[in-house]
This record gives C-alpha cells, sequence and structure tokens, in this order.
C-alpha cells in the first residue's frame, strides 16, 4: 500500500532539487524564483480537495482511491520526461504546471488510502510506513544526477543554456520508477467498499449547523475574501507590490467568489452539487484541523524556503558563485543535492522510531521535538561556513521531514468522519499550499529588497518559522480530546 509513495517521492524529489536549476539554466533570476514555483502551491490548492471528494464518492473495478493514483502515475511520467527536454523559460513554466497538478492526483488518494484500511491505534505506524517508501524515494532521486555523474560516467557539465545529460537521464529514469512502483501498489492492494466503513461515533457525516446557517456563514465569509482580495489585490498594483501578490490577491477573490456561488446554488435547490460540499467542509471543518493549519502554516513556510533557496544559498554562501553556468554552480548543486537524499535517508530510518516515541510521550510532543530540530538544521547552514560539514544541520531538518509527513495525518485522520476522509485530507493540503503561496508571494521581495540579495538569509527566516511551529504544536487538542467545535 505505501510502496507507491517511492514512486510519487522520486517525483517530488527530482523536482524539488532540479527545479530552480532548470529556470535559472533558462534564464530566471533568483529573485524570480518564487513566483516561477508557485504552480506547485497553486495546483495543489486547486487539485487536492477536488480528488478527495471525487474519491469519497468513487467506486469502480479499482476501488475509489486506486483509479486517480493510476491516472496520476500516468500523466506525471509523461510530464516528468518532458521538463528537463524545455527549450524555454515558458516551456519550463508551463511543464511544471502539468507535472504538479499530475502528481497532486496520485498523491492525494495515498493517505486516503491508509486511513481507510487501517484501525485509528495503527495509523501512526501507517503513516510512519509511508515516510519510509518517502524516505527512500528522495534519497534515490536527490542523489541520481550525481550517481550518474560519478559511478557511471554520465557528463553532469552542461553547456551554456543547456542541462547536463546526467539531469536528462535522472528524469527519464524517475518516470520508470514512478510507474513500477505505482503499479506494484495498485496491483497488490485491496480497498473496503464504502458501506464496509465503520462511522466514528464521535462525528457526524453531515455537517454539524443547519442548511440556513450555513448559507449565512459562507455569504459573510465569501464576502470577507472578496473584500480582502480586493483591497489587497488594488494596493498591490497600486504600489507595485510585484505580481506575487497580486496573484495571492486573485486567490481570495477566487474563494469569496466560490463562497458566494455556493451560497447561490444552496438557495437555488442544488444541494448535491460536490463544490458546495467542498466549501462547506472547509468551513465547518474539525477544530483539530484548524488548529493543525496554524502549525503546517508555519511548517511549510520554511520547507518552502529550503526547496527554492538552498541551491542559490549555498551556491553563492559556500561555493562564492552565482552564475549557473560556473563550474562551482554545478558543483554546489550537486552537494544540495546529496544533502537533500541525506536528510531524506534520516527522516526514513527517524520514521521507524517514530511509533515508540509517540508512545513514550504524545503526538503532540514529538512532533514539536522534531520541529525544533529542524530549525537547528536552518540555523546550521547559516552559521557553517565550511559547506562539507553542511551534513551536519541535514540531519536536522531529516528529523523534522520525519515527523512532517506523518503526524499531523495521524492526527487528522483519527479526527474527520471516516465518509469524507478523502476530502479532509485535501483540505487538509490547503493548509499545506498556503503557506507556500504566501512564501512564494513574499520571499522574493524579502531576498531583494531586505535580504539584499543574500539568499541564505531565506533560511534564517525558515528557521524562525519552525520553531514557531513547534510552540503551536502544542494548541492541537490532544489525541483522545477531539472536540468537533
Amino acid at each position: 500500500m505505501c510502496c507507491g509513495l517511492f514512486g510519487v517521492q522520486v517525483v517530488w524529489g527530482l523536482q524539488n532539487v532540479n527545479t530552480s536549476r532548470i529556470l535559472q539554466t533558462l534564464g530566471a533570476k533568483v529573485d524570480e524564483l518564487p513566483i516561477l514555483w508557485i504552480a506547485a502551491p497553486i495546483t495543489g490548492l486547486l487539485v487536492q480537495p477536488v480528488i478527495g471528494y471525487l474519491s469519497d464518492h468513487s467506486w469502480g473495478r479499482l476501488g475509489r482511491r486506486r483509479p486517480y493514483i493510476v491516472a496520476g502515475a500516468v500523466l506525471t511520467a509523461a510530464a516528468l520526461i518532458a521538463m528537463p527536454n524545455a527549450e524555454s523559460l515558458f516551456a519550463a513554466t508551463f511543464i511544471l504546471w502539468l507535472l504538479t497538478a499530475s502528481i497532486n492526483v496520485a498523491m492525494e488518494p495515498f493517505r486516503a488510502l491508509v486511513a481507510d484500511t487501517l484501525p485509528q491505534e495503527q495509523r501512526t505506524s501507517g503513516f510512519a510506513a509511508q515516510v519510509f517508501f518517502i524516505g527512500l524515494g528522495a534519497v534515490f532521486a536527490a542523489a541520481l544526477p550525481w550517481v550518474l555523474s560519478h559511478w557511471f560516467g554520465v557528463s553532469g557539465q552542461a553547456e551554456a543554456g543547456r542541462l547536463p545529460p546526467s539531469v536528462h537521464m535522472s528524469f527519464a529514469i524517475g518516470a520508470a520508477a514512478l510507474l513500477a512502483a505505482v503499479g506494484w501498489s495498485v496491483l497488490t492492494t485491496s480497498e473496503r467498499p464504502p458501506e464496509c466503513l465503520e462511522a466514528d461515533p464521535l462525528f457526524d457525516t453531515e455537517h454539524p449547523v443547519p442548511t440556513s446557517t450555513g448559507a449565512a456563514i459562507l455569504a459573510r465569509s465569501g464576502g470577507l475574501w472578496l473584500a480582502g482580495g480586493c483591497v489587497l489585490g488594488f494596493a498591490a498594483v497600486r504600489q507595485e507590490w510585484g505580481r506575487e501578490l497580486q496573484l495571492v490577491a486573485g486567490i481570495a477573490i477566487a474563494f469569496g467568489v466560490l463562497q458566494v456561488a455556493a451560497v447561490l446554488l444552496r438557495r437555488a435547490g442544488h444541494s448535491s452539487i460536490g463544490m458546495i460540499e467542498i466549501v462547506e467542509d472547509i468551513l465547518h471543518m474539525p477544530v483539530v484541523l484548524r488548529r493543525l493549519a496554524l502549525v503546517q502554516f508555519f511548517t511549510w513556510f520554511g520547507m518552502f524556503a529550503l526547496w527554492v533557496y538552498a541551491i542559490p544559498a549555498v551556491a553563492a554562501h559556500h561555493y562564492g558563485t552565482s552564475d549557473p553556468a560556473s563550474p562551482a554552480f554545478g558543483e554546489s548543486a550537486d552537494w544540495v543535492g546529496i544533502l537533500f537524499a541525506e536528510y531524506n535517508a534520516v527522516s526514513a530510518l527517524v520514521a521507524l522510531a517514530l511509533p515508540s516515541l509517540v508512545a513514550r510521550i504524545g503526538r503532540r510532543a514529538a512532533h514539536s521535538l522534531a520541529l525544533l530540530l529542524g530549525a537547528s538544521g536552518f540555523v546550521g547552514f547559516v552559521l557553517i561556513d565550511a559547506p562539507g560539514l553542511l551534513w551536519l544541520p541535514a540531519i536536522g531538518i531529516g528529523c523534522a521531514w520525519a515527523s512532517i509527513l506523518s503526524l499531523p495525518y495521524a492526527m487528522l485522520a483519527d479526527a474527520v468522519p471516516p465518509r469524507k476522509m478523502g476530502v479532509y485530507m485535501g483540505v487538509h493540503n490547503i493548509f499545506l499550499v498556503l503557506p507556500q503561496l504566501v512564501a512564494a508571494a513574499l520571499l522574493g521581495f524579502l531576498v531583494r529588497a531586505v535580504f539584499s540579495g543574500e539568499a541564505i538569509l531565506a533560511l534564517a527566516l525558515a528557521a524562525g518559522s519552525l520553531a514557531t511551529a513547534a510552540a503551536l504544536t502544542f494548541t492541537i487538542p490532544p489525541q483522545g480530546e477531539l472536540p468537533t467545535r
């Protein structure tokens, strides 16, 4: 059941390590990277709740989760092969959108599949097992260009405006690994039909407030989102704050429009329209998900800063170059790939110990401890001057990553109605995506105007963000105390 996430994470690993390199090779400037990277959070914001809802309400020969896993994997493999062959910055950005949309289709049902299948007492172990396979896939992906160059003689040197052959081959191998791993999970996993899912006695599968009250809440919330988006958009255009904040304003306006449309459709008697249910599910989500959302905001803000700025930060701060065509930049990119492989390897090993740690100190304390270790890792990237010693802080980031990918999902799986597991796993992803949108909107400006172009300071900001998330973890109700309001 978890093996397919090996292939899924191979894709994310190749994307995380190489996207900035691809974009800079095709002419992107360092302060333009966040807005170009925004494809990943935008597609996650749009795709995962919809796929979760659809899979909750689907059933076929392959079950309800596996058809979406298969379709997403096939589309992702095609986009993955196309990505390093892009001839222009526009083409690379367009393919990045296709790639991230497709991998989100494949990834979202895996979380719900574990929650559907395992009883409550096994969910921490189940999500930890997912992290083990995710870690292995990420190690494989992050190290692949370096391994091809140093072990198999594939050239790692790039011509001006071109990617090295090692990167091209890595993406092709990644596509094959994705299809093989997902195929194994789909063929060897069975699903329980919806009628076999036991209802959780703590939760009603319907909305906890009457429809008229829900419509009033939707109308007020939609109006606030519309007004806030319009104000931000006007200010961003008037003050020339940049495209990033204009895009965030557009998203706020779109979400407000959806809520108002849901009210109008509800009043017209269209109560079965899926978008109404998704929007109302967001507004009526359990308190665990509400509190977890704030923790996830600061967590994923910090991780997004790492993925966007690790290569340019290490290249400039530790190797003294900002030229993507220079040998030193290529060396720094390969070393960052190894560091990414390391922190993912650490996460795979730490995941095996997480169930025992949780049994001793609880999920909240274990997650907070892991996030503090991650914050210390980011501090290490800023303070350590010798690039050869950066493997030390990568250990702390790996400890945090193991918990980030498992314990929040275990908390969530115990707190939502079983028949809405897919849609709430997708809604939870919104709170992973929103901080990445905010980061994409702010980091470029901060690096350019506040940090004087020093990308390493974005990692210092990430350290403070993870430390804040660690403190907020204790606001989440502990296991066994799950109020619905």
